[in-house]
């Protein structure tokens, strides 16, 4: 009803008019041994504006953007930009991909659902293969190898005679170079099952997460096209196995990471593919997260394909892990049912007659958009509600640190002059994207290139009187360089230098508000351990609205300077 989503009017205090939020996307705050460590990409550039606003913003605080906070398994999970936008736009914490598959799995919902059993039986009776395909680590971000290994061995219990993985190299939520642990592990399964002789199981291709398959909001079609040469028509470099194919990868370029292996197919004795996709055939892909799924899914399931020439398009059973994308119902098969997020604040503000833009590159697009909103990949109302998408470069981003970063920006400073909007949100890729690359000297100059477009919007937020409020999803180039978890010490390789960082991080992240008004707020005391999912409550506050019962509490609270000297 629409009734239940009109938000009561706070009858005291200033409301910000326009209200920009600012998303600095993988900026954290390490705070773990600092004497001697040179990763942090955020202490090494050059930021003289976000030095400023920490020293002299009325309100600065740290908030927890990890684990339990943005409703992970445990506090040992790093965020990441879905979970962390999620929580950001529903104003409480959600449980997650990583948790619903756990507890899926667990109790055994999984595979007696009617979606699993019928890719059991397509497969179990005649000549084709049970596929899974995904990213094969521990990163839980996108994946963890536990799932992986788990169906593995529910196919064994049931029976499965064919079973063929094709294996994506992490690099990025994991150690840059990890993909052989995670591949030994699996390889060791296989060996299993294999002693007994009914049973045929074994990884048919692979490839770096970044080279292939795993594209996401249609920055570059070519990666998904060469996932599908590589897994569907099992054309590419032949291996005998895939700990041969990393091998031989790595040693033809020392230097590459996990992320970057090109496509491989294991192949047979007599040269021939040893398992690729075709008709007749059950495939799952195994990955949780969404925005990096959903182009695959796509290729796989969509009889009008336009995207690239499929050459052939078999006829085969599809699920993902979980439903990527739940408004456009991708895929239409699926194993675990995402949380159901409403009464997001988007959905608020358009109830309330609330004018909204949301702007980012096209890497952060869907963040600013379709996570913020509570997995919705449309508008609640488009007379109220407009998105910006400034279409991402090609260009690897260590090459290109700056992105789109000041374009972002220009929207942004022409929206807040022309005064249309009351709420506006921004994320800034450069942080979590140039972090991935581990690039420490590329994560620097990204940063300050994002403290660059802050010192602009600080500047246009004065000039039209409002207020701005800045803060990250997640930490990334804060640690661009492994820590040893017993010594504290940076972690070395076998050739003495220094392994990179290129994934996530557990650190906090910034929280500040700065603007006309923002000295009559002041912390909220009674936030012992204050997170992501508080800050939805807090820019209703400061909107002028009193947030609805279920959100968890605002970070402020209205305290004029007047009040303090009064006693109250």
């Amino acid at each position: 009803m629409v009734d239940d989503l009109i938000l009561k009017v706070r009858t005291s205090g200033e409301s910000a008019n326009p209200l920009l939020f600012v998303i600095m996307d993988g900026v954290g705050l390490y705070r773990g041994r600092k004497e001697g460590y040179d990763g942090n990409a955020f202490d090494q550039a050059r930021t003289p504006n976000l030095d400023r606003l920490f020293r002299n913003a009325p309100v600065f605080l740290e908030l927890k953007a990890h684990g339990r906070a943005v409703g992970l398994p445990t506090d040992s999970d790093m965020g990441n930009s879905e979970v962390g936008h999620n929580t950001l736009g529903a104003g409480r914490i959600f449980e997650q991909g990583a948790k619903l598959v756990n507890e899926a799995i667990d109790s055994g919902d999984m595979f007696i659902s009617q979606a699993w059993k019928d890719l059991v039986e397509r497969v179990k009776g005649g000549n084709g293969a049970f596929h899974l395909l995904g990213l094969v680590s521990d990163g839980n971000v996108h994946s963890h190898i536990n799932h992986l290994l788990a169906l593995i061995g529910r196919l064994r219990e049931e029976g499965v005679p064919r079973v063929r993985i094709h294996a994506l190299a992490d690099g990025r939520d994991v150690e840059p170079v990890s993909f052989h642990r995670y591949i030994s592990r699996l390889e060791d399964q296989l060996h299993q099952v294999n002693q007994d002789p009914s049973m045929d199981y074994s990884v048919a291709s692979g490839g770096g997460r970044m080279r292939t398959t795993m594209d996401r909001y249609n920055a570059d079609w070519s990666m998904v096209r060469r996932g599908w040469e590589t897994h569907v028509l099992g054309v590419g470099r032949g291996f005998r196995s895939c700990s041969e194919a990393i091998e031989a990868l790595r040693a033809e370029r020392p230097e590459i990471i996990d992320q970057d292996l090109p496509p491989f197919v294991i192949v047979d004795s007599n040269g021939e593919p040893l398992g690729p996709i075709n008709d007749g055939d059950s495939v799952v892909l195994f990955n949780f997260r969404g925005d990096r799924a959903i182009e695959i899914s796509r290729a796989l399931t969509e009889p009008q394909f336009t995207e690239f020439d499929r050459e052939r398009f078999p006829e085969i059973l599809f699920a993902g892990m979980m439903e990527y994308d739940g408004d456009l119902h991708i895929p239409p098969r699926f194993l675990v049912h995402p949380p159901a997020i409403d009464r997001t604040m988007s959905e608020y503000l358009v109830r309330n007659g609330v004018s909204q833009l949301a702007v980012a590159e096209t890497q952060k697009f869907g963040h600013v958009t379709y996570f913020w909103n509570g997995n919705n990949s449309k508008q609640f109302d488009p007379d109220l509600e407009d998105w910006v998408e400034v279409p991402s470069d090609k260009t690897p981003f260590d090459q290109q640190p700056e992105m789109k970063a000041r374009e972002v920006c220009q929207v942004v400073e022409n929206a807040l002059e022309e005064g249309t909007y009351r709420f506006i949100r921004v994320n800034f890729a450069n942080g979590d994207m140039v972090g991935h690359t581990g690039s420490l000297e590329a994560s620097i100059a990204a940063m300050e290139v994002v403290d660059e477009c802050i010192g602009r919007l600080e500047r246009a937020v004065d000039r039209v009187g409002g207020m701005m409020v800045v803060t990250a999803d997640h930490g990334n180039l804060d640690m661009m360089l492994e820590i040893e978890k017993t010594t504290s010490n940076v972690k070395i390789d076998t050739n003495g230098r220094p392994v990179k960082k290129t994934s996530h991080t557990l650190s906090p992240v910034p929280w500040f508000l700065v603007g006309r008004g923002a000295e009559n707020y002041r912390q909220n005391e009674r936030l012992s351990q204050p997170g992501l999912g508080n800050v939805a409550a807090t820019l209703l506050l400061l909107l002028g609205f009193e947030a609805p019962e279920e959100y968890l509490p605002p970070l402020v609270r209205f305290n004029p300077p007047e009040a303090e000297s009064n006693g109250n």
